[in-house]
């Protein structure tokens, strides 16, 4: 079966799960590719080719990606590899 193109439909459902299941990953993206050290909130607003847009505390936030994302596995894999990527406590 192949991946879903990246619509606005595909970013909602992105968006919704991570912010449902994944909060955590959410606030870590904010904290360290967002550049947005203290943060603490963040909510996924939509995930385009070019880059994911946050709302961290109250203001936007766009963290682009390393490359240009072609559907949603490589959403998928994309944000799973910036998540293990991030250091460690």
């Amino acid at each position: 079966m192949a991946a879903d193109p990246l619509t606005p439909a595909v970013s909602a459902r992105i968006c919704l799960h991570m912010n449902n299941d994944h909060g955590e990953a959410v606030l870590s993206y904010a904290r360290h590719y967002g550049g947005v050290a203290t943060a603490q909130s963040a909510r996924l607003l939509e995930v385009g080719a070019e880059a994911m847009e946050l709302e961290v505390d109250g203001s936007t936030v766009a963290i682009p990606f390393d490359h240009t994302l072609t559907d949603s596995e490589d959403a998928h894999r994309t944000l799973v590899a910036m998540l293990r990527a991030l250091p460690r406590p």
